[in-house]
């Protein structure tokens, strides 16, 4: 049996059991989970296998690549200058970026950057991922880019093509990158060990992706899928697709176990953390941690107001959004009514609910795909709300 670390304070102890049931069934082979409570950590377990081709074993420090999850500490950058009254949403791009508005994307208010509505999820040619890693490149192809539909009338997850776009306008105002602006604005502020471009030195902590980026060409059962899912995985099989195109705007595709990529800046999807980083993160959002709090109760509660609702173009699948921070549907697995958060490819989950408290970081290192890679995250943080 996979040994468990860490400490849970009395009345978390469901939420342990639920992550030493994960471990024993082999669902994970690392994980950690983290859980604040009013601003207080209550949980921070770890266990099993930072690396399994070494053996090198998951540590208290270990850093964990956690893609998506990252979004909204993009969106968080953004939302602070909002709240600074540096940045308005409703504003055009083009105001802070004037470049961005060839085109005819000169009214793209900021706004629908956050909300998934720009229609700039892909683009016409991809780039080189050498060149994506350098950050010009891709910011000034998403400059020229024309939208791929009218923005504004529908949304569309711009899986990559968001951290380049948010993090663009967050460099224009503050005259830092994106990275840097997390991490000293947001990060070093709070301690939280949650990186977007990885310092050198801290590579040696990051934990080994198990199973690499899913396949997209491989032949799929169509029918023997859940509904909710098949037509995302039509779109995924159609080369010509939107989803493929969003998807695949940098050839060759990104590759998150490279050094050089976990220490470049790709704020959609390279975040770099520990679980108790990123519920420390949330618990920062929902209130003081330390007596410090990121974002005022004002500021959380415009950006967790809903914007967009329902099947998306690129994933075909039910997304709702607020101003950045993505927000559970019923069939979410962390699904609450006043909770807020965003998942990862794999099944890295951060996400927290200010009607209880809770702050919620859960990151692991063997990248599922399909409904079940959800499930993990989805027994803890059920554990949480039913039982903590």
């Amino acid at each position: 049996m996979t040994e468990i670390h860490g400490t849970i304070a009395p009345g978390f102890e469901a939420v342990g059991e639920a992550f030493a049931r994960n471990l024993a069934e082999g669902t994970e082979v690392g994980a950690a989970v983290a859980v604040y409570a009013e601003g207080r950590p209550v949980v921070d377990l770890w266990a099993g296998l930072a690396d399994p081709e070494t053996g090198r074993a998951w540590e208290r420090d270990t850093l964990q690549l956690v893609y998506s999850t990252t979004k909204a500490a993009t969106a968080a950058c953004a939302l602070l200058l909002v709240q600074r009254g540096e940045l308005d949403p409703d504003a055009p791009v083009a105001e802070y970026w004037p470049e961005f508005a060839a085109a005819g994307k000169h009214g793209i208010p900021v706004r629908w950057l956050l909300t998934h509505q720009a229609g700039l999820p892909a683009l016409d040619r991809p780039l080189a991922r050498d060149a994506a890693l350098e950050w010009d490149p891709m910011v000034e192809a998403l400059a020229a880019q024309r939208p791929l539909w009218e923005p504004g009338t529908a949304h569309g997850y711009h899986a990559l093509t968001y951290g380049w776009l948010v993090g663009e306008v967050v460099r224009r105002i503050s005259g830092q990158s994106l990275g840097t602006f997390f991490r000293e604005q947001i990060a070093e502020p709070f301690g939280l060990d949650f990186h977007i471009g990885l310092p050198v030195p801290e590579l040696p902590r990051v934990s080994r992706l198990v199973q690499p980026p899913p396949d997209f060409d491989r032949s799929i059962d169509l029918d023997a899928l859940p509904e909710p899912i098949r037509e995302l995985a039509r779109a995924f099989a159609d080369p010509d697709s939107l989803t493929r195109r969003a998807y695949g705007c940098v050839e060759p595709a990104l590759d998150h176990d490279a050094e050089a990529e976990q220490c470049a800046e790709i704020p959609a999807t390279n975040g770099i953390c520990t679980a108790r980083g990123l519920a420390r993160f949330y618990a920062a959002l929902i209130g003081e941690v330390d007596g410090r709090r990121l974002l005022s109760a004002e500021t959380l509660a415009a950006a967790t107001t809903e914007h967009t609702r329902g099947p998306d173009l690129i994933t075909h699948l039910p997304f709702h959004i607020g101003l950045g921070l993505g927000l559970p549907t019923p069939e979410t697995a962390w699904y609450s009514p006043s909770a807020f958060g965003f998942s990862g490819l794999g099944g890295s989950l951060g996400c927290a609910d200010p009607e209880t408290g809770h702050a919620f970081g859960y990151v692991m290192n063997h990248i599922r795909t399909g409904p079940e890679a959800d499930q993990p995250a989805a027994k803890l943080t059920a554990a949480l709300l039913n039982d903590c």
